[in-house]
């Protein structure tokens, strides 16, 4: 199985059970994404936990009056058929209101970064 597939069926479900946080097996990509989502406001902190084989990722999610704060999750790269794109056909998620997390040469970046970096890659997921 698809471990950010994994990642995002269990952020979705938190947030639909009503979930204060959720936790995730540990993987440094994983951590990455997560770390983005920090960053751009989507969940409230992001923490490492455990140590060796036992490491968690402990997401705190957002909500705003009990909505949640990320409405839609969407794995675009699968294991399957991957998607590259250069960075002239990098677009905006739902109008700017959500990001796409792109796997670059420099990194994960969102769209918006890779973008001012004049950097394509595979677009991993988008969230709104």
């Amino acid at each position: 199985m698809d471990p950010i597939v994994d990642m995002l069926n269990r952020i979705r479900n938190a947030l639909m059970a009503g979930h204060p946080a959720v936790d995730i097996p540990f993987s440094n990509l994983k951590y990455s994404i997560a770390k983005i989502l920090e960053n751009q406001g989507f969940v409230e902190k992001v923490e490492k936990r455990g140590r060796k084989t036992q490491k968690l990722i402990k997401i705190i999610l957002r909500y705003n009056d009990k909505i949640p704060a990320i409405t839609g999750l969407k794995r675009i790269s699968k294991l399957g058929k991957r998607i590259y794109l250069p960075k002239e056909k990098i677009k905006k998620v739902m109008a700017g209101f959500g990001i796409a997390i792109i796997s670059t040469s420099k990194g994960l970046l969102t769209d918006t970064e890779a973008r001012k970096a004049r950097l394509g890659g595979e677009v991993l997921c988008e969230i709104w």
